[in-house]
Protein backbone atom coordinates (compact mmCIF):
# COMPACT_ATOMS: atom_id res chain seq x y z
CA UNK A 1 0.00 0.00 0.00
CA UNK A 2 1.43 3.37 -1.01
CA UNK A 3 1.22 5.89 1.83
CA UNK A 4 3.72 8.49 0.58
CA UNK A 5 3.18 11.32 -1.91
CA UNK A 6 5.89 13.56 -3.38
CA UNK A 7 9.56 13.50 -4.30
CA UNK A 8 11.37 16.31 -2.44
CA UNK A 9 8.38 17.69 -0.53
CA UNK A 10 6.81 14.47 0.78
CA UNK A 11 3.93 13.43 3.01
CA UNK A 12 3.68 9.96 4.53
CA UNK A 13 0.48 9.48 6.48
CA UNK A 14 -1.16 6.84 8.66
CA UNK A 15 -4.41 6.03 10.44
CA UNK A 16 -7.89 4.70 9.74
CA UNK A 17 -11.32 6.26 9.87
CA UNK A 18 -12.25 4.58 13.15
CA UNK A 19 -8.80 4.27 14.68
CA UNK A 20 -7.41 6.33 17.55
CA UNK A 21 -5.93 9.03 15.32
CA UNK A 22 -4.67 9.99 11.89
CA UNK A 23 -1.36 11.68 11.29
CA UNK A 24 1.75 11.86 9.21
CA UNK A 25 5.28 13.02 8.58
CA UNK A 26 6.11 15.87 6.20
CA UNK A 27 9.65 15.57 4.88
CA UNK A 28 11.65 17.94 2.71
CA UNK A 29 10.22 21.24 3.93
CA UNK A 30 13.07 23.78 4.06
CA UNK A 31 14.13 25.35 7.35
CA UNK A 32 13.01 28.82 8.33
CA UNK A 33 9.46 28.72 6.99
CA UNK A 34 7.07 30.63 9.26
CA UNK A 35 4.17 28.37 10.28
CA UNK A 36 0.85 30.07 10.97
CA UNK A 37 -0.92 27.51 13.16
CA UNK A 38 -4.20 29.43 12.93
CA UNK A 39 -4.05 29.11 9.14
CA UNK A 40 -3.39 25.36 9.35
CA UNK A 41 -6.35 24.85 11.68
CA UNK A 42 -8.55 27.04 9.47
CA UNK A 43 -7.76 24.76 6.54
CA UNK A 44 -8.81 21.81 8.70
CA UNK A 45 -12.00 23.63 9.67
CA UNK A 46 -12.87 24.03 5.97
CA UNK A 47 -12.56 20.26 5.53
CA UNK A 48 -14.37 19.36 8.76
CA UNK A 49 -18.09 18.46 8.86
CA UNK A 50 -20.35 21.50 8.82
CA UNK A 51 -23.99 22.40 9.24
CA UNK A 52 -24.47 22.13 5.48
CA UNK A 53 -27.38 19.82 4.63
CA UNK A 54 -25.02 17.69 2.50
CA UNK A 55 -22.54 17.13 5.33
CA UNK A 56 -22.13 14.15 7.64
CA UNK A 57 -23.37 14.24 11.23
CA UNK A 58 -20.00 12.95 12.41
CA UNK A 59 -18.32 15.87 14.18
CA UNK A 60 -14.56 15.94 14.63
CA UNK A 61 -12.76 19.00 16.10
CA UNK A 62 -9.70 18.23 13.93
CA UNK A 63 -7.12 20.27 15.78
CA UNK A 64 -3.59 19.35 14.72
CA UNK A 65 -0.72 18.73 17.13
CA UNK A 66 2.79 19.06 15.70
CA UNK A 67 5.26 16.70 17.35
CA UNK A 68 8.52 17.66 15.64
CA UNK A 69 10.13 19.80 12.97
CA UNK A 70 8.77 23.16 14.17
CA UNK A 71 10.17 25.40 16.91
CA UNK A 72 9.07 28.94 17.75
CA UNK A 73 6.65 28.77 14.79
CA UNK A 74 9.43 28.10 12.27
CA UNK A 75 10.40 24.92 10.47
CA UNK A 76 13.73 23.34 11.37
CA UNK A 77 14.32 21.55 8.08
CA UNK A 78 13.79 18.21 9.85
CA UNK A 79 10.76 15.90 9.45
CA UNK A 80 7.51 17.51 10.62
CA UNK A 81 5.42 14.93 12.47
CA UNK A 82 1.79 15.69 13.30
CA UNK A 83 -1.23 14.04 14.87
CA UNK A 84 -5.00 14.62 14.65
CA UNK A 85 -7.09 12.61 17.11
CA UNK A 86 -10.31 10.84 16.13
CA UNK A 87 -12.93 11.86 18.69
CA UNK A 88 -16.37 10.96 17.28
CA UNK A 89 -15.88 7.28 16.46
CA UNK A 90 -18.94 5.05 16.18
CA UNK A 91 -18.26 1.85 14.26
CA UNK A 92 -21.20 0.51 12.23
CA UNK A 93 -21.09 -3.17 13.19
CA UNK A 94 -24.33 -3.95 11.31
CA UNK A 95 -22.64 -3.52 7.91
CA UNK A 96 -19.16 -4.89 8.58
CA UNK A 97 -19.78 -8.16 6.69
CA UNK A 98 -21.48 -6.56 3.69
CA UNK A 99 -19.83 -5.67 0.40
CA UNK A 100 -20.64 -2.00 0.02
CA UNK A 101 -21.44 -1.14 -3.63
CA UNK A 102 -18.76 1.01 -5.33
CA UNK A 103 -16.67 1.07 -2.14
CA UNK A 104 -13.24 -0.36 -1.37
CA UNK A 105 -14.55 -3.36 0.59
CA UNK A 106 -14.51 -5.92 -2.26
CA UNK A 107 -11.24 -4.88 -3.92
CA UNK A 108 -9.44 -4.54 -0.56
CA UNK A 109 -10.55 -8.06 0.35
CA UNK A 110 -9.34 -9.39 -3.00
CA UNK A 111 -6.00 -7.56 -2.77
CA UNK A 112 -5.13 -7.94 0.92
CA UNK A 113 -7.11 -11.01 1.95
CA UNK A 114 -9.22 -9.14 4.50
CA UNK A 115 -11.66 -6.27 4.58
CA UNK A 116 -11.79 -3.15 6.76
CA UNK A 117 -15.43 -2.20 6.70
CA UNK A 118 -15.43 -0.16 9.89
CA UNK A 119 -15.79 3.27 8.31
CA UNK A 120 -13.82 2.08 5.25
CA UNK A 121 -10.48 2.22 7.09
CA UNK A 122 -7.69 3.72 4.96
CA UNK A 123 -10.12 4.13 2.06
CA UNK A 124 -12.20 6.59 4.06
CA UNK A 125 -12.20 10.31 3.27
CA UNK A 126 -11.07 10.71 6.89
CA UNK A 127 -7.56 10.17 5.49
CA UNK A 128 -7.77 13.51 3.68
CA UNK A 129 -7.21 15.26 7.03
CA UNK A 130 -3.52 14.39 6.59
CA UNK A 131 -3.46 15.80 3.08
CA UNK A 132 -4.92 19.09 4.30
CA UNK A 133 -2.33 19.47 7.07
CA UNK A 134 0.54 18.83 4.65
CA UNK A 135 -1.13 20.99 2.01
CA UNK A 136 -1.41 23.89 4.45
CA UNK A 137 2.36 23.76 5.05
CA UNK A 138 2.89 23.61 1.28
CA UNK A 139 0.57 26.61 0.80
CA UNK A 140 2.65 28.64 3.26
CA UNK A 141 5.76 27.76 1.26
CA UNK A 142 4.08 28.71 -2.02
CA UNK A 143 2.85 31.98 -0.53
CA UNK A 144 6.49 32.99 -0.01
CA UNK A 145 6.81 32.78 -3.79
CA UNK A 146 3.59 34.64 -4.61
CA UNK A 147 1.62 31.53 -5.63
CA UNK A 148 -2.07 31.40 -4.68
CA UNK A 149 -4.53 28.51 -5.07
CA UNK A 150 -8.33 28.87 -5.09
CA UNK A 151 -11.18 26.48 -5.83
CA UNK A 152 -14.93 26.58 -6.36
CA UNK A 153 -17.79 24.63 -7.86
CA UNK A 154 -17.40 24.39 -11.62
CA UNK A 155 -21.12 23.75 -12.18
CA UNK A 156 -24.25 24.01 -10.02
CA UNK A 157 -25.17 20.93 -8.01
CA UNK A 158 -28.19 19.03 -9.28
CA UNK A 159 -31.17 18.61 -6.92
CA UNK A 160 -30.72 15.68 -4.55
CA UNK A 161 -33.34 13.71 -2.57
CA UNK A 162 -32.59 13.60 1.18
CA UNK A 163 -31.89 9.84 1.05
CA UNK A 164 -29.50 9.95 -1.91
CA UNK A 165 -26.16 11.46 -2.94
CA UNK A 166 -24.82 13.58 -5.81
CA UNK A 167 -21.54 14.24 -7.57
CA UNK A 168 -19.76 17.54 -8.15
CA UNK A 169 -17.28 19.30 -10.44
CA UNK A 170 -14.60 21.46 -8.83
CA UNK A 171 -12.55 24.09 -10.66
CA UNK A 172 -9.10 24.97 -9.38
CA UNK A 173 -7.17 28.12 -10.26
CA UNK A 174 -3.50 28.79 -9.49
CA UNK A 175 -2.05 32.26 -9.98
CA UNK A 176 1.53 33.45 -9.68
CA UNK A 177 3.17 30.23 -10.89
CA UNK A 178 6.56 30.96 -12.49
CA UNK A 179 7.65 29.38 -15.74
CA UNK A 180 9.65 26.19 -15.59
CA UNK A 181 7.82 23.98 -13.07
CA UNK A 182 7.50 20.39 -14.24
CA UNK A 183 9.75 17.84 -15.86
CA UNK A 184 9.63 16.71 -19.51
CA UNK A 185 8.35 13.34 -20.66
CA UNK A 186 7.39 11.21 -17.62
CA UNK A 187 6.99 13.71 -14.77
CA UNK A 188 5.03 16.50 -16.41
CA UNK A 189 3.33 19.08 -14.21
CA UNK A 190 -0.10 18.34 -15.66
CA UNK A 191 0.46 14.58 -15.35
CA UNK A 192 1.38 14.96 -11.67
CA UNK A 193 -1.64 17.18 -11.06
CA UNK A 194 -3.90 14.59 -12.66
CA UNK A 195 -2.28 11.86 -10.55
CA UNK A 196 -2.77 13.94 -7.40
CA UNK A 197 -6.40 14.78 -8.10
CA UNK A 198 -7.38 11.23 -9.05
CA UNK A 199 -5.88 10.00 -5.76
CA UNK A 200 -8.66 11.86 -3.91
CA UNK A 201 -11.64 9.79 -2.80
CA UNK A 202 -14.49 9.72 -5.37
CA UNK A 203 -12.48 11.59 -8.06
CA UNK A 204 -13.27 10.20 -11.52
CA UNK A 205 -12.19 12.82 -14.03
CA UNK A 206 -9.57 15.51 -14.66
CA UNK A 207 -9.24 18.09 -17.42
CA UNK A 208 -6.70 20.88 -17.75
CA UNK A 209 -7.42 24.13 -19.57
CA UNK A 210 -9.89 23.57 -22.40
CA UNK A 211 -9.86 19.89 -21.48
CA UNK A 212 -12.21 17.62 -23.39
CA UNK A 213 -13.56 20.62 -25.31
CA UNK A 214 -10.16 20.76 -27.05
CA UNK A 215 -11.12 17.64 -29.00
CA UNK A 216 -13.86 19.66 -30.74
CA UNK A 217 -11.62 22.61 -31.66
CA UNK A 218 -9.47 23.35 -34.69
CA UNK A 219 -5.78 23.94 -34.17
CA UNK A 220 -6.27 27.51 -35.38
CA UNK A 221 -8.86 27.99 -32.61
CA UNK A 222 -6.92 26.25 -29.87
CA UNK A 223 -3.29 27.34 -30.10
CA UNK A 224 -2.11 29.75 -27.40
CA UNK A 225 -0.20 32.22 -29.57
CA UNK A 226 2.14 34.85 -28.17
CA UNK A 227 2.92 38.44 -29.13
CA UNK A 228 5.94 40.64 -28.53
CA UNK A 229 7.02 40.53 -24.90
CA UNK A 230 5.95 36.86 -24.88
CA UNK A 231 2.40 37.83 -23.89
CA UNK A 232 -0.16 35.07 -24.45
CA UNK A 233 -3.39 35.77 -26.35
CA UNK A 234 -5.28 32.79 -24.89
CA UNK A 235 -4.88 30.02 -22.32
CA UNK A 236 -6.44 26.86 -23.71
CA UNK A 237 -3.42 24.90 -22.43
CA UNK A 238 -4.34 25.85 -18.87
CA UNK A 239 -0.92 27.27 -18.06
CA UNK A 240 1.03 24.11 -18.89
CA UNK A 241 2.81 23.37 -22.17
CA UNK A 242 4.91 20.25 -22.80
CA UNK A 243 4.39 19.40 -19.15
CA UNK A 244 6.02 22.64 -17.93
CA UNK A 245 4.36 25.76 -16.48
CA UNK A 246 4.39 28.72 -18.88
CA UNK A 247 3.67 31.48 -16.36
CA UNK A 248 -0.05 31.79 -17.09
CA UNK A 249 -2.88 30.89 -14.72
CA UNK A 250 -3.04 27.14 -14.20
CA UNK A 251 -6.62 25.99 -14.14
CA UNK A 252 -8.26 22.59 -14.21
CA UNK A 253 -11.48 20.79 -13.33
CA UNK A 254 -11.94 17.65 -11.25
CA UNK A 255 -15.11 15.53 -11.49
CA UNK A 256 -16.30 13.61 -8.44
CA UNK A 257 -18.81 10.76 -8.49
CA UNK A 258 -21.77 10.61 -6.10
CA UNK A 259 -20.74 9.29 -2.69
CA UNK A 260 -21.63 5.56 -2.81
CA UNK A 261 -23.14 5.43 0.69
CA UNK A 262 -26.68 6.75 0.74
CA UNK A 263 -29.66 6.40 3.03
CA UNK A 264 -31.77 3.89 1.14
CA UNK A 265 -31.41 0.09 0.85
CA UNK A 266 -29.03 -1.26 -1.80
CA UNK A 267 -29.14 -4.89 -2.82
CA UNK A 268 -25.68 -6.44 -2.59
CA UNK A 269 -23.92 -9.55 -1.25
CA UNK A 270 -21.91 -10.36 1.88
CA UNK A 271 -18.32 -11.63 1.98
CA UNK A 272 -19.59 -15.19 1.59
CA UNK A 273 -21.34 -14.26 -1.66
CA UNK A 274 -24.82 -14.44 -0.16
CA UNK A 275 -27.56 -11.82 -0.83
CA UNK A 276 -27.50 -8.90 1.57
CA UNK A 277 -28.76 -5.34 1.96
CA UNK A 278 -26.60 -2.30 2.59
CA UNK A 279 -28.03 0.99 3.85
CA UNK A 280 -26.10 4.07 4.90
CA UNK A 281 -26.81 6.47 7.74
CA UNK A 282 -26.54 10.14 8.63
CA UNK A 283 -22.81 9.81 9.40
CA UNK A 284 -21.97 9.96 5.71
CA UNK A 285 -21.72 13.03 3.47
CA UNK A 286 -24.23 13.33 0.64
CA UNK A 287 -21.78 15.18 -1.62
CA UNK A 288 -18.04 15.82 -1.59
CA UNK A 289 -18.79 19.55 -1.82
CA UNK A 290 -17.94 21.75 0.03
CA UNK A 291 -15.53 19.69 2.15
CA UNK A 292 -13.44 18.58 -0.81
CA UNK A 293 -12.31 22.12 -1.73
CA UNK A 294 -9.43 22.31 0.78
CA UNK A 295 -8.45 18.76 -0.23
CA UNK A 296 -8.04 19.58 -3.94
CA UNK A 297 -6.19 22.76 -2.98
CA UNK A 298 -3.92 20.78 -0.66
CA UNK A 299 -3.00 18.23 -3.33
CA UNK A 300 -2.36 21.07 -5.80
CA UNK A 301 -0.09 22.76 -3.27
CA UNK A 302 1.84 19.54 -2.62
CA UNK A 303 2.53 19.08 -6.34
CA UNK A 304 3.62 22.69 -6.85
CA UNK A 305 5.77 22.79 -3.70
CA UNK A 306 7.53 19.63 -4.83
CA UNK A 307 8.33 21.02 -8.27
CA UNK A 308 9.27 24.40 -6.82
CA UNK A 309 11.90 22.77 -4.60
CA UNK A 310 13.21 20.81 -7.57
CA UNK A 311 13.59 24.01 -9.55
CA UNK A 312 15.01 26.13 -6.71
CA UNK A 313 17.44 23.56 -5.31
CA UNK A 314 15.61 23.39 -1.96
CA UNK A 315 15.75 27.12 -1.23
CA UNK A 316 12.82 29.21 0.11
Amino acid sequence: MSNTFGTLFRITDFGESHGAAVGGVIDGCPAGLEIDLDFVNEELRRRAPSHDELSTERHEPDSVKFLSGIRDSKTLGTPIAFLVMNRDVKADSTNNQVIKPSHASFVYMEKYGHEDNYGSGRASARQTVCRVVAGAIAKLLLKRHGIEITSALAAPLRPCPPDDTIGAKVRVSVCGVPTGLGEPVYDKLDARLAYAMLSINAAKGFELGAGFHAADMLGSEYNDRQTSGFKFLSNNDGGVQAGISNGQEIFFTVAFKPIPTFRRPQQTIDFNGQPAVYEGNSRNDRCVYPRVLPVVEAMTALVLADFLLQRNANQI
